[in-house]
């Protein structure tokens, strides 16, 4: 039996569901998602398109593309948000918060080099991404 998780915006108004098993977790450092999350690291899983479905509200779900590389996505009604949209990679980021029934098991940090929360979890540290996703795959000293 495939894994189901249901989770929702702040206010509930869009409901989301992700099947299966993430493809990663980890944390964002870059400054986008530290604005976009209004904190200093941004908590993510990352899943196959084919594995998220919005099952309500999908009438209530805004986005913002600030780059081709994020269509950021929210509820229009509360202004929580629920997921990202990352065309180039082939994936969507469902906020880790948005999904409280999935285990948040973090392996990585991204965007290390951006950072204002240095964390010493024994984690590796990448500068921007993984190379198999575009960037340098380069570690960063914790």
């Amino acid at each position: 039996m495939t894994a189901k998780h249901t989770g929702a915006c702040f206010c509930g108004a869009v409901e989301v569901e992700v099947t299966g098993a993430p493809e990663a977790m980890g944390y964002c450092h870059c400054s986008s998602c530290r604005s976009w999350s209004a904190g200093p690291v941004n908590a993510f899983t990352l899943w196959k398109p084919g594995n998220v479905k919005v099952t309500k509200g999908a009438e209530f779900v805004g986005h913002f593309m600030k780059t081709p590389v994020s269509d950021r996505k929210f509820c229009t009604k509360c202004g929580g948000h629920i997921m990202a949209d990352h065309p180039p990679l082939g994936l969507t980021d469902v906020y880790a918060a948005t999904i409280p029934g999935v285990t948040f098991t973090p392996g990585v940090h991204v965007n290390y080099s951006e950072t204002v929360l240095r964390m010493k979890d024994g984690l590796p540290k990448l500068k921007d991404f993984p190379a198999e996703l575009g960037g340098s795959g380069q570690a960063v000293p914790e």
